[in-house]
This record gives structure tokens, C-alpha cells and sequence, in this order.
């Protein structure tokens, strides 16, 4: 099974051209239940629907929440399938195996205010304040995720036209960039990155102070230290900036579609999610408007 695993992952890889991170998900979720079969004798080339529901059982025991679950489903399944094109296996036992329905979550989202003062926390007197004020209002400018943004190389910006290009995997998006997050770009493009970068062959764009690339733990710090300076009480992840774009743009009137575009969703049923956010910015509207509200 080992074998089958690592020729799946390397399939996957070159095929789908995910992330790094979407194959480690995939390969913890396989090589669990590759885990599971060994303890329990099962050879992964007999497994039953009935062996299939007991394992989703057991992930359910232990305490794996309903997306865990459902996510293990999609993986397993993508691995079966794998495995019947290439005649490994006669019949996928995932087959009529139905993913728990996952309730979708309010996002959390900053309010106006709240965002205005995070983005006032960074001072631009020094290199670090100067990079952290261009990273916290690129990150809300664009909305786009920690793993996008650390991966951006500088000839990914184009301040000119105030557009930053971002390609995850063969897709490829362009997002515009407002006048406030340009003009911090701009300061830390000039004044700040030439210093903190030590070899002018490093692309990335936002570095840290070793001038290398900086990593998502980095991104994370950098927001929770001015969540603190700022003393929200709210949880802030570099996730709710993006969420907060996304419900900020859709209350100011931008429609769902363009909004979808700029996240990179595939699906708008993913977009979709912000739309409660819209339906109470609209009921406290008409509270205030209507005679008879």
C-alpha cells in the first residue's frame, strides 16, 4: 500500500498541480487510514463499504470534527480512484459512501473600524514598521491567502498599473491594489525591502528581517502583535483580513461574482457564505430608512 500511496501523491502532484499543503493533508488522511487497516488486518486491496463506514465510525469516536471526517472521505475516494483506473483494485469502496453534511460557519469578519485600527498600528519610522504596514494593508487590500501572499515575488506587482498577480498552481488572477496599500507598497518596495533583503537574488516580496522569505508563522506573528498594540479583544488570524475583504467589498455593493474572482474561489457556493453579512448591513439600512421600520 506504501507504494500505491507514493504513486497516488506523485500522480496528484503533477496532475492536479495542488499546493503543498493540500498533499500533506492528503497524504495524513491516507496514511491514518493506511494506519488503521494494518491495525486492524485489513488489506487495502479487500476493503468493503462496510469496512469504509466502520473507519468513519471510529474517526467519529475519537472526536474528528464533521469536516475532518468528510475531507478524509474526499481523500480516500480520490485515492480508490486512483487505484481502479490503474487496476490495483477491482471496485472503489468509497463509492456510495455519502460525505456528512458540513455546516458552513459564519466566518469572522473585523469590523470597519476595527480594521482602521489595526492598520494604523505599524509605524513607518523603521524597515520592520515599514514592511509590516505595507504587509497588513496588502493583505486587506487584496484579500488574498497567507500562503499566496508569502509565495508573491516582486516582479509580481505591477505599481504602475496598481495590479498584483497572483498564480496558484496553472490558475492565475490579477487584483487590484487601492491607493492606500499602493502607497505603503511603494515605501517598502523603495525604502525598506533593498535594505532588509542581504542577496539581491532573493524574488520574494515580503522578506523578514534576515531578508529571506517570509514564512506563514512569520505573517501570523506579525498579525497578532498589532492585534494586541491595538487591543482587540476579537481572535485575528491573517484568514479574517480575508474575510474581512470579502464581507467589507460585498456591504459597499460589489457583486458576488467579482468578489469570487478576486478570492480564487472555484465554486460560488464558497463565496456565498459572506452573503449573511450583506442581508444584516441591508436590514439595518432599511431600520434606519423606512417611515414604518
Amino acid at each position: 500500500m506504501e507504494k500505491q500511496i507514493s504513486n497516488f501523491l506523485e500522480f496528484i502532484k503533477e496532475d492536479k498541480k495542488l499546493s503543498e499543503n493540500t498533499l500533506q493533508s492528503y497524504r495524513r488522511d491516507i496514511v491514518q487510514f493506511e494506519d488503521y487497516l494494518e491495525e486492524n488486518k485489513v488489506n487495502y486491496q479487500k476493503v468493503t463499504e462496510e469496512d469504509m463506514k466502520q473507519y468513519f465510525s471510529h474517526l467519529q469516536q475519537i472526536g474528528k470534527k464533521t469536516s475532518t471526517i468528510s475531507r478524509n472521505i474526499a481523500s480516500i475516494r480520490s485515492f480508490y480512484q486512483f487505484l481502479v483506473r490503474n487496476k490495483k483494485v477491482k471496485k472503489d469502496p468509497t463509492d456510495k459512501i455519502q460525505s456528512p453534511k458540513v455546516e458552513k460557519k459564519a466566518p469572522s469578519v473585523l469590523t470597519s473600524s476595527e480594521i482602521e485600527l489595526l492598520l494604523e498600528q505599524p509605524k513607518n519610522i523603521d524597515l520592520k514598521g515599514i514592511r509590516d504596514k505595507a504587509m497588513l494593508e496588502f493583505a486587506y487590500a487584496t484579500g488574498m491567502r497567507v500562503t499566496e501572499i508569502i509565495s508573491l515575488n516582486i516582479e509580481d506587482v505591477n505599481l504602475k498599473d496598481g495590479l498584483v498577480s497572483c498564480k496558484t498552481g496553472s490558475k492565475q488572477r490579477n487584483i487590484p491594489l487601492g491607493s492606500l496599500s499602493l502607497k505603503a507598497l511603494a515605501d517598502y518596495i523603495e525604502n525598506s525591502r533593498p535594505i532588509l533583503i542581504k542577496d539581491e537574488k532573493v524574488t520574494a516580496l515580503f522578506v523578514n528581517t534576515n531578508g529571506k522569505r517570509l514564512t506563514r508563522q512569520g505573517f501570523w506573528k506579525i498579525v497578532k502583535y498589532y492585534k494586541e498594540q491595538a487591543h482587540i479583544t476579537k481572535e485575528i488570524t491573517p484568514h479574517v483580513l480575508r474575510h474581512s475583504f470579502a464581507t467589507h467589498l460585498l456591504q459597499n455593493g460589489a457583486d458576488l461574482k467579482s468578489i469570487q474572482t478576486m478570492l480564487g474561489h472555484s465554486d460560488i457556493s464558497s463565496t456565498q457564505v459572506y452573503m449573511q453579512f450583506q442581508d444584516e448591513s441591508i436590514k439595518n439600512i432599511y431600520k434606519h430608512a423606512h417611515p414604518r421600520a
